[in-house]
């Protein structure tokens, strides 16, 4: 994928994350498509482009939130490599697989968040923190990639719309 475009479906995720999101909250939780996306992008072309690309949608998404620049770049970034280990190692064309690494590695991204977080002098109770953001935020993320796997599979793979025969349902 492109870098350029990547960025523009980072700014689309961005837009759509910040506006039609917020009707589909659970418990307080929404996903995080961008981390989703730098996942995906990072398991299916490795540590490298995941790792950059995770980098670069990071910025975007601290240019965008306000928050404390630089952490969502590193999370992401981290997230988008840990995914590119699996590039090789594991079957890319599973949808199940590729939920269960999205909730290994949102965990992992969250983790990172929250020992960073702890470095800037910002404490929330790490019970507090894996109960009601981490745990909930992976197993949203997952479900999300279980369920639209298939087809960013096949847009990434430049196949034609349609169910494909080597994925299983």
């Amino acid at each position: 994928m492109q870098p350029l475009f990547f960025l523009l479906l980072v700014l689309v995720l961005l837009i759509f994350q910040a506006t039609a999101l917020n009707y589909i909250v659970i418990l307080g939780i929404k996903p995080d498509l961008i981390l989703i996306l730098v996942i995906l992008n990072g398991f299916l072309r490795g540590t490298r482009e995941g790792a950059f690309l995770g980098f670069l949608a990071g910025i975007l998404q601290d240019l965008v939130s306000g928050g404390y620049f630089g952490l969502n770049a590193l999370t992401n970034m981290f997230a988008g490599y840990l995914a590119g280990l699996g590039e090789g190692r594991l079957f890319r064309e599973n949808r199940v697989i590729a939920a269960g690494l999205t909730w290994v590695c949102t965990l992992g991204a969250q983790l990172a968040f929250y020992l960073l977080l702890l470095l800037i002098n910002v404490s929330v109770p790490l019970l507090t923190a894996l109960v009601h953001i981490i745990i909930p935020m992976s197993f949203y993320n997952a479900l999300i990639v279980l369920v639209f796997y298939s087809y960013y599979y096949r847009f990434i793979q430049g196949a034609p719309p349609g169910r494909g025969e080597y994925f299983s349902p």
